[in-house]
């Protein structure tokens, strides 16, 4: 079969013009360049380099990329609440380290104390944290690793989770063990029920409960 590419040579630019209507593109020395200018003219330079028979170049547009990942941070409760904090060269200068991730900058903040031997204080201060949230960070990811990083998602309030049973059981408990502290009690509900109760919210909800019912009437004989 007779070969119609030569070396050092473009043959065919086929370009993928979904994402950036506005394209222009040439070709100059053995290399391609294109421009977009809904893309604030970024150029794109491709060396051609051995045999070239096709090149397919597809322009993406960068904002809707980050502004998707960003969207899915936020649904993960991993996005970053202070990005401008982050202070980190690496992360200033954008692509692969991204200050809006919030576990990615928690990592990258325990790699270079641990592995570049920086201090606390040095990196607490350029990934925009405090040396309390350095230590908290270093204790769950030396337990758990990465999905220590993970920030705990906001479950109900105490108030919340004193549900009805919880209540009944509460009153029940009361009953029988008259004169025992609240923390008592709280403890009791978390053994029974594996949730964790402050005692005084339980107090709060089982006067609040009390002052809903109706009083009782008196019977006479």
């Amino acid at each position: 079969m007779k070969k119609v590419c030569q070396k050092n040579f473009v043959h065919t630019v086929n370009l993928n013009t979904s994402g950036c209507p506005s394209i222009a593109y040439q070709i100059y020395d053995r290399r391609v360049y294109i421009s977009c200018l809904s893309m604030k003219l970024m150029h794109y330079q491709v060396d051609i380099v051995e045999y070239v028979y096709i090149i397919i170049i597809t322009l993406m547009d960068q904002n809707t990329n980050a502004e998707s990942k960003q969207a899915a941070l936020r649904d993960s409760g991993t996005l970053h609440p202070h990005p401008n904090a982050v202070r980190d060269e690496e992360f200033l200068r954008g692509g692969f380290f991204d200050p809006n991730d919030l576990v990615q900058v928690k990592y990258e903040m325990l790699r270079r104390h641990r592995e570049e031997h920086r201090s606390v204080t040095e990196v607490a201060k350029t990934f925009g944290t405090s040396r309390q949230a350095f230590y908290a960070a270093k204790t769950h990811f030396d337990k758990k690793g990465i999905p220590g990083l993970i920030p705990k998602r906001r479950g109900p309030r105490g108030a919340h989770k004193c549900t009805e049973e919880v209540l009944d059981f509460a009153e029940q408990w009361n009953q029988t063990h008259l004169g025992e502290r609240s923390l008592r009690l709280a403890e009791a509900i978390e053994h029974h029920f594996s949730i964790a109760i402050h005692p005084r919210t339980i107090d709060r909800a089982l006067d609040r409960r009390k002052k809903k019912r109706p009083p009782e009437t008196e019977t006479t004989k």
